[in-house]
């Protein structure tokens, strides 16, 4: 299977998918990583692990639809089978989603539906709840809309902090992320198997 890897940030949730290929856990491809602005260290991080990259700046576009049409047209170079959103802060449009057989995975550091958008962890300690978590979906146009892969729980602990809240989430979402990928490979693999 094949997946290109859009990113916005430090690329921590690629980097655990980066390692989890190189460790041969993950049978997987990783045809490129690409941006949404430029000096993100997720395609420093790609780069260094000899992984193409590619950046599509939102600035450097007069609008949503020519930056969404240029994404499109630089990720589908790559001949994915899948697009991974790795904490990429950018809504595309469905036309992007369609170009892509509607394969375009999300993780979200809350347990949909609850808690969409950028501040999933700030909105679930400020709503007060005791159990919180991360998910992998299917994306569609909406903000954290799309069918729900997988889902896993994180408690919240006495006297927690929205930053050691999320990197106790980011753990776990790291490994449901990989275990995902892992699952929907092995998958592809077997309905293109001849039984």
């Amino acid at each position: 299977m094949r997946i290109v890897v859009l990113v916005s940030g430090t690329g921590s949730n690629l980097q655990a998918v980066i390692d989890a290929v190189k460790e041969g856990t993950l049978d997987i491809e990783i045809a490129a990583v690409g941006a949404d602005r430029p000096g993100t260290y997720g395609i420093e991080r790609s780069a260094a692990a000899g992984i193409p990259t590619f950046v599509v700046d939102f600035k450097a576009h007069p609008d949503r639809a020519a930056w969404n049409d240029a994404l499109a047209e630089a990720v589908a170079a790559f001949e994915p089978d899948l697009v991974l959103s790795s904490g990429f802060m950018r809504i595309v449009s469905a036309d992007f989603i369609d170009a892509f057989g509607g394969k375009y995975l999300n993780t979200h550091p809350a347990l949909l539906p609850s808690f969409p958008g950028a501040h999933g962890v700030r909105d679930a300690l400020a709503y007060g709840v005791k159990v919180t978590g991360c998910t992998v979906h299917w994306a569609d146009a909406g903000v954290d809309t799309g069918p729900i892969i997988a889902q896993e729980a994180v408690a919240v602990e006495d006297g927690e902090t929205e930053e050691s809240l999320h990197e106790r989430i980011k753990v776990v979402e790291r490994r449901l992320l990989v275990s995902t990928l892992a699952s929907l490979a092995a998958e592809q693999k077997a309905a293109a198997s001849p039984n």
